[in-house]
């Protein structure tokens, strides 16, 4: 880690250049990162954006002494293409306060700015990283709500059903279950929509970290991280529903209901670690399949 760091220093040192630029970026990102913090990551489906921002900049700053400068005219002409949209990108989102848009934008810009004064070697490099930071972009509330409720519905007809098969008294109207003398709404964050970026998150950084050398293994993994979060979130309705049937409303929307997210989560990791396990014996090391 010492010698990463002089390693490091020593390189922007010597380029004053790579100052200007590295500067130019920190005071475009400072604001955007005050506002992350403050605003959106205190939601509960942007509530992973903390830890994929710590990941991706560790795994940028790991990568840094692996960079090899290669310029080239179509790495400069792309690169600097790329640096004017994300600008653009930048100001708009920043003058009228899209989220989406200015944190899309310093991605843009970080990858524009590798390819622009290191070349597309150092792209590759960087490029599990660059990837891996846009899981951090808020997703337009227009996009959130459309896919939501479609979730939040299925969610709440596949629990309902079990639970009818289990010959409890249970009724659906829309997203709503009655069981006994209770009624539960069926949230947002048990939609599965936060469970499944968090999840594809970490399948991903799994696999990056894992790697067995099978595409096929890797694609297929990825897909299951979708069904795995409507599944756990299945279990989590079901979970708080018998809770509340049995326990009353209190203990169902108290403790109960936070350990039942935590449940949720390690139930879907324990699922997805399983998949991988089958996975990795149908596709073996060095298949390429």
């Amino acid at each position: 880690m010492e010698n990463r760091l002089k390693s490091v220093l020593r390189t922007v040192w010597n380029n004053p250049s790579l100052i200007l630029v590295l500067s130019g970026f920190v005071l475009l990102m400072v604001p955007v990162y005050w506002n992350l913090a403050n605003t959106v990551w205190w939601r509960d489906e942007q509530g992973h954006g903390p830890v994929i921002c710590l990941v991706a900049w560790y795994l940028v700053w790991k990568n840094i002494p692996q960079l090899v400068v290669e310029r080239s005219r179509s790495a400069t002409v792309t690169g600097m293409f790329f640096f004017l949209i994300s600008l653009i990108f930048y100001f708009v989102g920043h003058s009228q306060a899209i989220d989406t848009l200015e944190v899309f934008s310093l991605v843009l810009l970080l990858a524009a700015l590798t390819l622009m004064m290191s070349g597309w070697r150092s792209l590759r490099k960087l490029a599990f990283p660059l990837i891996f930071m846009l899981f951090m972009v808020p997703l337009p509330g227009i996009l959130v709500q459309a896919v939501t409720l479609p979730m939040k519905i299925l969610v709440s007809q596949v629990a309902g059903g079990i639970l009818s098969l289990a010959a409890y008294p249970i009724a659906r109207s829309g997203v709503v279950l009655s069981v006994g003398q209770y009624q539960i709404l069926v949230a947002d964050a048990c939609a599965g929509l936060n469970t499944l970026f968090t999840l594809e998150s970490i399948g991903i950084l799994y696999m990056y970290l894992n790697p067995i050398g099978s595409r096929l293994r890797n694609v297929l993994l990825g897909f299951a991280i979708v069904p795995i979060a409507f599944l756990a979130n299945v279990i989590r309705v079901i979970v708080l529903i018998l809770i509340t049937y049995h326990l009353g409303d209190a203990a169902g929307q108290g403790f109960m209901h936070q350990f039942a997210g935590l449940l949720l989560f390690g139930f879907a990791l324990l699922l997805l670690f399983v998949m991988d396990g089958l996975l990795s014996r149908i596709f073996p090391a060095g298949t390429h399949a």
